[in-house]
């Protein structure tokens, strides 16, 4: 075998590998029925096969059913939080409410949370979404408040439980409240952070 042929047998094809593109194809596939039939009810297995081009059995290879499938599609909706500069409860607070924002007007997001808000259809689906979506974000919010009352900057006696939705929350009801044209104020974020340190502030 000439030094040529081999070269030519151990290149690789440019582009994603063939399983990677599948996945990816998958992943929208299952994002877009989500959106186009309005929840987990339309969606299944067959239409996400027929959408992405694969067969059902690409499918079944990495996901066991389409509860799973639609849990790893919408985990990446959601990137993962900034790492936490550690120079001051309010900035680390201020960045992660920036990304709380994330996504707006995408409706693939809203469709996540859609999902969630009716946990009572679907109480399994929601329960892994919010241990493998929700809660890993949650828990670095939570790592700046523990740290906040470590350093004094935030009450030591602070429910941080009920502080995370009071900045999270906030952020989510100034995005929804937005008409589909208007801008979220630059400041917005700051606002919110501000207003809630009075409250949490020793």
């Amino acid at each position: 075998m000439t030094e040529t042929t081999t070269e030519q047998l151990c290149a690789r094809p440019p582009g994603r590998p063939r399983s990677e593109r599948a996945e990816k194809a998958i992943i929208e596939a299952t994002l877009d029925l989500l959106v186009e039939e309005a929840g987990v009810a339309g969606v299944s297995i067959e239409a996400v096969a027929a959408r992405a081009g694969v067969g059902k059995t690409t499918i079944y290879r990495r996901w066991p059913n389409k509860e799973a499938l639609i849990v790893d599609a919408l985990a990446t909706l959601k990137a993962p939080l900034p790492e936490p500069a550690g120079r001051s409860v309010r900035e680390d607070l201020i960045a992660l409410a920036r990304a709380v924002h994330s996504g707006r007007g995408d409706r693939r997001v809203d469709c996540l949370w859609n999902i969630i808000g009716s946990w009572h259809k679907h109480p399994e689906l929601v329960r892994k979404l919010r241990r493998d979506v929700i809660e890993p974000r949650r828990e670095v919010m939570r790592g700046v408040l523990r740290r906040g009352i470590e350093t004094g900057e935030v009450r030591p006696d602070l429910d941080i439980e009920v502080a995370l939705p009071m900045i999270a929350g906030a952020m989510t009801m100034q995005v929804q409240g937005l008409a589909p044209d208007e801008d979220l104020p630059d400041d917005v974020a700051e606002r919110v952070v501000d207003t809630a340190l009075r409250g949490l502030a020793p």
